[in-house]
C-alpha cells in the first residue's frame, strides 16, 4: 500500500499519475511493483528490497547519493500472538520528500500521519522523519521502563525465597523453570530495544552530519536530541541488562542449591542403609554354627541392632548440621 501525505493537508492519496508538489511523505507498506515503479520513477530514487535494508553493515544502512539519503534501521512489530520481532524500516530523504519503505504495521508512523496538517512542525519530509525517529525513541524509552518494572517484580520473588519456598521440590523446581523462561524472555525483548535503538541513534547521526546542506537548524537541534536520548536510554539499557545477567546468575544459583540438597539427601540415605544392610547380610548368612541364633532373645536383638545402626548416623549428621 502507498499512502501520499500532503502539506498543509493531512490527507493522503493513493497511486496516481503524478506525484503533486504538494506532497512531503511517501508510506510504502508492502507495497507492490507498481506502486515502487511510480515513486522511483517520480523522485529518480532506487527503493531498496527488505533483504537489502536487513543488512546491518553500516555501508548498507548509512549512503549519501546523489543528494539524498537511504537510511533504514531495525523496527520492533507483533505478531499474532503478541510476540515481538524485528523488521527492517527504509528511510530516503531528499530535500523535501521523505519515502518510507516498511513491511509491517507499525502504529508509529500512523500516529505520526495523523498529525500531518495540524502540527506545524511536520511542513517537509525531514521533519516527518525527525518526528519518526522521536516517536520510535519514545517507544523505545516506554519499552525500556515496562521491563525495568517487570525485572523488578521477578527480582524480588527471586531473592525474597519465593522461588524456594515450597517444601516441595516439584513445585520449587517449576518456579525456578518458570522464572528462567521469564528472565530469557526479558532478555530477547531488551536485546531487540537495543536494535532499534542503536540503529535509530546511528541513522540520526548521520542525517545530521551529511545532510546538513538542506537540513534546517531546527531539525538539526532534533536530531542532536534525538541522538543524545538514545545514548541515555542506552545507559538505562546497560543498567537493565546488568540487572537481567545478576538475575539469570541468581536463578542459576538456585538451580545448583537444589541439585545440591538433593544430592546431599541421597547421600545421608545411602549412607544410612550401609550399617543395617551390613548387619543383615552378616545374619542371613548360612552357617552351620553361629551362636546368635540359639539366643533366646537373638531376634529382637537383631532388630534393635538394625534399628540403631540407622538411627546412629542420622544423630550424626544432625549434630553436623547436614539438615535441619
Amino acid at each position: 500500500m502507498l499512502k501520499l501525505y500532503r502539506w498543509p493537508s493531512n490527507d493522503w492519496r493513493s497511486i496516481s499519475a503524478e506525484m503533486p508538489s504538494e506532497i512531503i511523505w511517501a508510506d510504502l507498506l508492502n507495497a507492490t511493483d507498481e506502486e515502487k515503479q511510480f515513486v522511483e520513477r517520480l523522485l529518480n530514487i532506487h527503493i531498496r528490497s527488505e533483504d537489502s535494508l536487513s543488512e546491518i553493515e553500516a555501508s548498507s544502512r548509512l549512503v549519501f547519493e546523489r543528494g539524498t539519503l537511504y537510511l533504514s534501521a531495525p523496527a520492533v512489530r507483533l505478531d499474532e500472538e503478541g510476540e515481538a520481532e524485528i523488521t527492517p524500516v527504509g528511510f530516503v530523504i531528499g530535500p523535501r520528500v521523505l519515502v518510507t519503505v516498511r513491511f509491517a504495521e507499525l502504529p508509529i508512523f500512523d500516529d505520526v500521519g495523523k498529525r500531518i496538517g495540524s502540527d506545524d512542525s511536520l511542513e517537509n519530509g525531514m521533519c516527518v522523519f525527525t518526528s519518526l525517529l522521536e516517536a520510535m525513541v519514545d517507544r523505545g524509552a516506554d519499552v525500556l521502563e515496562h521491563l525495568g518494572a517487570k525485572l523488578d517484580e521477578l527480582s524480588r520473588g527471586v531473592f525474597k525465597g519465593g522461588l524456594v519456598r515450597s517444601k516441595r521440590p516439584v513445585r520449587s523446581s517449576r518456579r525456578m523453570r518458570e522464572a528462567l523462561e521469564n528472565v530469557g524472555e526479558l532478555a530477547d525483548r531488551l536485546a531487540k530495544a537495543r536494535d532499534v535503538l542503536l540503529g535509530v541513534g546511528r541513522i540520526a547521526s548521520f542525517a545530521g552530519d551529511v545532510g546538513s546542506g538542506w537540513v534546517t537548524a531546527a531539525s538539526k537541534k532534533r536530531l542532536e536530541a534525538v541522538s543524545k536520548d538514545v545514548a541515555s536510554l542506552g545507559d538505562y539499557e546497560t543498567r537493565l541488562s546488568d540487572k537481567i545477567q545478576l538475575l539469570l546468575d541468581a536463578v542459576l544459583g538456585f538451580i545448583n542449591i537444589q541439585q545440591n540438597e538433593l544430592f546431599k539427601i541421597l547421600t545421608i540415605v545411602s549412607v544410612v542403609g550401609v550399617p543395617p544392610t551390613i548387619l543383615v547380610g552378616i545374619w542371613g548368612m548360612n552357617f552351620k554354627h553361629m551362636p546368635e541364633l540359639d539366643w533366646t532373645f537373638g531376634y529382637p536383638l537383631a532388630w534393635l541392632a538394625v534399628i540403631a545402626s540407622g538411627i546412629l548416623p542420622l544423630i550424626w549428621f544432625k549434630r553436623r548440621g547436614w539438615f535441619e
